[in-house]
């Protein structure tokens, strides 16, 4: 796949993509996970929810952002701001201290 620091023009991503072999690429992908070569990642977000025990809603009713924002942050499309960093990094490590000011 082509270097991500260089954007690509049109013609060069319909050459990239004319070249593709989308099935093989997918077994290759499920070879690799049963070969154990996967990688999980967890966002900050869903590792301080889960940490909570809060639903999506309840989580981001606590923080007071939308289950859409939240959803944005746990699948990595958005990132949160200082402020709510600073928020999931407290739920973290600390998720009694967040469900305190809750009163869950």
């Amino acid at each position: 796949m082509p270097s991500k620091s260089k954007r690509l023009t049109e013609a060069e991503i319909e050459v990239f993509e004319s070249n593709r072999d989308i099935g093989e690429e997918l077994l290759q992908s499920i070879r690799d996970m049963k070969a154990g070569k996967g990688q999980v990642v967890v966002s900050p977000a869903i590792e301080a929810r889960s940490r909570t025990g809060l639903s999506q809603s309840q989580f981001a009713a606590l923080l007071g952002v939308s289950v859409r924002t939240l959803q944005g942050w746990e699948q990595g499309r958005k990132q949160p701001s200082g402020a709510a960093r600073t928020l999931l990094a407290i739920a973290r490590a600390n998720p009694k201290a967040v469900l305190a000011v809750s009163g869950k």
